[in-house]
């Protein structure tokens, strides 16, 4: 008695056509599609990564930062690396002023 019966289904693909448009419907199912598409291949991606890793669990993170930046990070004390932080911080907020002013000059 509450199954879903073909007219309930008729009624569902009327109402779907009249709120999106014919047009825009098969633009949607193939979006929908390469979303599957994409979301299938990371899905195996993981499950291969996850086969992998356990296989390699045991191996240390071997990345390392730049040898310029590590010996720089080394040799500098907390204050200085604060201090150079701080300059960075100032120089951005200088650049994104100067974007905005750019931006009502242009409007």
């Amino acid at each position: 008695m509450n199954a879903l019966q073909p007219w309930h289904l008729i009624i569902l693909v009327l109402v779907v056509v009249l709120l999106f448009g014919a047009k825009r419907l098969p633009d949607a199912a193939r979006s929908i599609g390469k979303s599957m598409k994409i979301f299938r291949a990371e899905t195996r991606d993981m499950r291969e990564s996850g086969q992998t890793s356990s296989t390699t669990a045991t191996e240390p993170d071997t990345r390392q930062l730049p040898e310029s930046t590590a010996a720089q990070a080394t040799n500098m004390s907390t204050e200085e690396k604060v201090e150079q932080l701080q300059r960075q911080l100032d120089e951005l907020k200088r650049q994104q002023a100067a974007q905005q002013q750019e931006q009502k000059n242009v409007s």
